[in-house]
């Protein structure tokens, strides 16, 4: 069986560096996570006015409001069977912001049939959702792309106009001589500009995940079938 990534890139997958290979097979059928350890040369925000919308979504694991340099942070990928049945990867990072105080960033991954690509859940209760787009590039690193965002609760769902959401844009790679994954993510709005953003680079282990050994609080709170 193939991981959700490799569903979603077909034979592009393999032009994929073998150690990003390796990191994006996480699933279910591979038996395996993904765990990362590193530093965040920079985290950045945009300007002031930025700063109540990122304690907002402080509030749910989906943004922040904190800056600096040199921030440790992991990030662990582990797969799990969702509650509808859906192949699921957790994207969650945390960062050590200061001594002793720590911020996450929580993302659930599926892939969607109905589209052929990924769809990302953000947040502890998955409240937003936003499909990606994936590009292997001529270095064998990977880009992905953010395209709308939905928000949903109960019965309310609607779709964000492109004014007030923030478009993502990540790039991850290998550097085979320092033997680290990089890693650079930006989130910028039509109107605004840039919103937040990171860079950094980590060392990965491969943990070997049998049945539901994925630990429970990296999983969200409430589950979303809506995409």
């Amino acid at each position: 069986m193939t991981s959700i990534f490799e569903q979603a890139l077909g034979a592009d997958f393999q032009r994929l560096h073998p150690m990003l290979q390796r990191r994006f097979g996480v699933d279910v059928d591979a038996g395996y996570a993904c765990v990362g350890q590193g530093t965040f040369a920079e985290v950045r925000r945009g300007a002031w006015w930025t700063v109540p919308f990122l304690r907002l979504g402080a509030f749910r694991n989906i943004l922040f409001p904190q800056r600096g340099k040199d921030i440790p942070f992991s990030i662990e990928n582990y797969p799990y069977i969702d509650s509808f049945g859906r192949k699921t990867v957790t994207f969650v990072r945390t960062l050590e912001v200061n001594p002793g105080k720590t911020r996450r960033f929580d993302a659930t991954m599926i892939y969607s049939q109905e589209t052929g690509g990924i769809i990302d859940y953000l947040g502890t209760h998955q409240h937003l959702a936003t499909g990606l787009t994936l590009e292997v590039l001529d270095d064998g690193s990977l880009r992905l792309r953010s395209t709308g965002q939905r928000f949903y609760e109960g019965f309310v769902g609607f779709r964000f106009p492109p004014a007030l959401t923030g478009t993502a844009e990540l790039y991850e790679s290998y550097d085979d001589l320092r033997q680290v994954f990089t890693i650079q993510m930006q989130v910028r709005n039509p109107v605004f500009g840039f919103l937040f953003g990171y860079r950094g680079e980590f060392t990965c282990t491969f943990p070997t995940v049998q049945g539901d050994g994925t630990p429970s609080h990296l999983k969200p709170v409430r589950e979303e079938k809506r995409q």
